[in-house]
């Protein structure tokens, strides 16, 4: 329950959740919202403490923060035809996003990509705001077998035009993704939302190479044209800050563009 967040959010915008004053600052993306109620949900995947904290909390429980909607919103004026690619727990920030669209007028098509059948989600959800789904699963459990980017690559074949494409999930699915859109000549945008972890540029995780510039996607996406992004280096670098060695060597390297907040905040220590 969050009125405020409910009656402002947009698809692409995020929140800041702490479950105490002890827990960990969590962006999550708006995966919904119902202004009529004055509730905001969000999907998460168990991967750490607070993950499992939240997984235990009961109806009637409360957090500490919920602070949003944060920020910028996905740009889809004027899109008429859109394909909307999933993957992984990035389809639930995938599906505000083809919502949107959808209620705009846009014709829009699903792509949405999950390992096997067993975590496939929002599936119904997705039917309601969509022209056609798509699901593909790695190992052919559930759907088409094989990848999102064949999905795109028949249904162009197959005279299907798009001139939009919103691509959101691991960084290799979103990589590839884009250099697929690329030669179809489809602009797409991507959520960088995956490798945030601060929330306000002051740790320096989601920095990224967009064109010629260093960006970073809390505080400048999350979204961006997927087209512009060094995705190798992007790749290379979140490997590296999952490691104090490595986080004191990206600190080096990058000096004062570092940080995307005040730039020499020391926010990673």
């Amino acid at each position: 329950e969050a009125p405020f967040i409910a009656k402002k959010a947009k698809a692409g915008q995020f929140i800041i959740l702490r479950i105490d004053e002890y827990g960990e600052r969590m962006p999550l993306t708006i995966a919904d919202t119902d202004p009529k109620k004055g509730s905001v949900t969000i999907i998460f995947q168990i991967v750490g403490q607070t993950t499992m904290i939240l997984s235990k909390l009961n109806e009637g429980d409360a957090l500490l923060d919920f602070v949003g909607p944060l920020g910028a919103a996905t740009e889809l004026d004027g899109v008429k035809k859109a394909c909307v690619i999933g993957g992984g727990v990035g389809c639930a920030i995938a599906y505000p996003s083809a919502k949107a669209l959808f209620k705009n007028g846009a014709k829009v098509d699903v792509i949405a990509g999950f390992r096997n059948k067993d975590i496939v989600i929002l599936e119904d959800e997705f039917k309601n705001v969509c022209d056609n789904l798509y699901i593909t699963t790695d190992d052919g459990s559930y759907g088409r077998h094989g990848m999102v980017t064949k999905v795109i690559e028949d249904l162009v074949a197959e005279g299907k035009t798009y001139t939009k494409c919103v691509s959101i999930g691991p960084m290799i699915m979103m990589k590839f993704c884009c250099l697929t859109t690329q030669k179809l000549g489809i602009p797409t945008i991507v959520s960088m939302n995956p490798i945030m972890v601060d929330g306000t540029g002051m740790c320096g995780a989601c920095r990224v190479i967009v064109g010629d510039e260093v960006k970073f996607a809390c505080v400048d996406g999350p979204e961006f044209d997927g087209h512009l992004i060094d995705w190798n280096l992007a790749m290379q670098r979140q490997q590296m800050y999952k490691t104090e060695e490595g986080r004191a060597l990206l600190k080096q390297r990058e000096g004062d563009t570092h940080h995307g907040g005040c730039g020499n905040c020391g926010g990673d220590k």
